[in-house]
């Protein structure tokens, strides 16, 4: 993480509760948290509006957004620091998207990469909620005049879209309601790839469990899963260009450098022409020591519904209290009749 912040600013950020959250998941995105909810005031939202645009998404989504809040709290995500809470349980999320969309040319929308990709070839079959997600998405961010954003690589458009949002709303009602949210760019791990494939991001959809670390593996099953991660026959790399050229023991890397806050500099000097062996070997006991005591606190965590819930219940009520004030103020901007 490269950006200083202040007391005063104010973070959201959310992960999908699609299940079988993976190391992606916890490195991109989670993992960095931990840092942000001591210098500024956090929202960390599960965000299952988002995971119902998807088929997989609606299968179990109860169940899943109690583990993405168990992998919160296992990972060190603080309630008494940070806001905690289920998207659907604010309804001016869905109330913003809309209002907002309104404000959204289509142009700007067509625009967005990450619909042509989830969409495929079956464009005319996606439901509208996948297209205009990126509407939603700046609803979420917007809705509590939220200041900065942790965002990765492939989430950067979608920052942009919320910030062109916020101008032309800000423009036409010459206000300077809505804060022009900020990125905190992350460090490189924001964008883990496939075990399988270097070139494809880790996912849960792939039908290869041995291409992802899932939150849930025992030590074993993670073990198994870096020995046999794809690789080539070529001792470690010598140099940055020819690590470069080698994507799937890139992404190892950017895995152990992530785990132990290491420089990629300290890891060749480490590693230069040994056997890539050793330094699966060196990186399975990394993910063995920081991910294996989160797998045993999620594990309990998911035991005890009854504390997941207390804990979502009272950040709910905490961002609805947010929420509800922003959402009378839009309503007398626009001039929305009240009774």
């Amino acid at each position: 993480m490269n950006q200083q912040l202040k007391t005063k600013e104010l973070i959201f950020s959310g992960v999908q509760p699609t299940g079988n959250l993976h190391l992606g998941n916890y490195l991109g995105a989670i993992k960095n948290w931990i840092e942000l909810q001591k210098k500024s005031e956090c929202m960390f939202c599960v965000v299952d509006l988002h995971a119902i645009t998807t088929t997989e998404g609606r299968e179990n989504l109860k169940d899943n957004s109690r583990e993405v809040a168990a992998a919160y709290l296992a990972s060190g995500v603080d309630p008494k620091k940070s806001i905690i809470f289920v998207q659907s349980s604010i309804t001016g999320h869905a109330e913003l998207s809309w209002t907002l969309s309104c404000f959204t040319p289509i142009g700007w929308l067509n625009r967005m990469t990450q619909f042509k990709d989830k969409a495929g070839k079956n464009k005319e079959k996606a439901p509208l909620g996948l297209y205009s997600y990126p509407v939603l998405m700046a609803a979420d961010i917007l809705l509590y005049k939220s200041t900065h954003v942790p965002v990765g690589d492939d989430q950067k458009q979608h920052l942009e879209l919320a910030r062109d949002i916020a101008q032309a709303f800000n423009r036409f009602f010459d206000t300077d309601f809505f804060p022009i949210p900020e990125p905190v760019i992350m460090g490189d791990a924001t964008r883990i790839m496939s075990l399988r494939d270097g070139t494809k991001k880790m996912s849960k959809s792939d039908p290869s469990d041995f291409s992802r670390i899932n939150m849930t593996d025992n030590a074993d099953l993670i073990r198994k899963k870096i020995m046999k991660a794809r690789t080539d026959s070529f001792p470690f790399p010598e140099t940055k260009e020819n690590l470069e050229s080698r994507p799937e023991i890139q992404n190892l890397v950017k895995i152990f450098m992530s785990l132990e806050d290491i420089t990629l500099a300290k890891i060749i000097n480490d590693y230069s022409g040994k056997e890539l062996k050793i330094f699966k070997e060196d990186l399975f006991d990394s993910l063995e020591s920081k991910i294996s005591k989160i797998t045993k606190e999620m594990s309990k965590l998911l035991e005890d519904n009854e504390y997941l819930d207390k804990i979502l219940r009272e950040g709910s009520s905490k961002a609805n209290l947010i929420s509800k004030r922003n959402i009378e103020d839009i309503h007398k901007l626009i001039g929305f009749y009240k009774s």
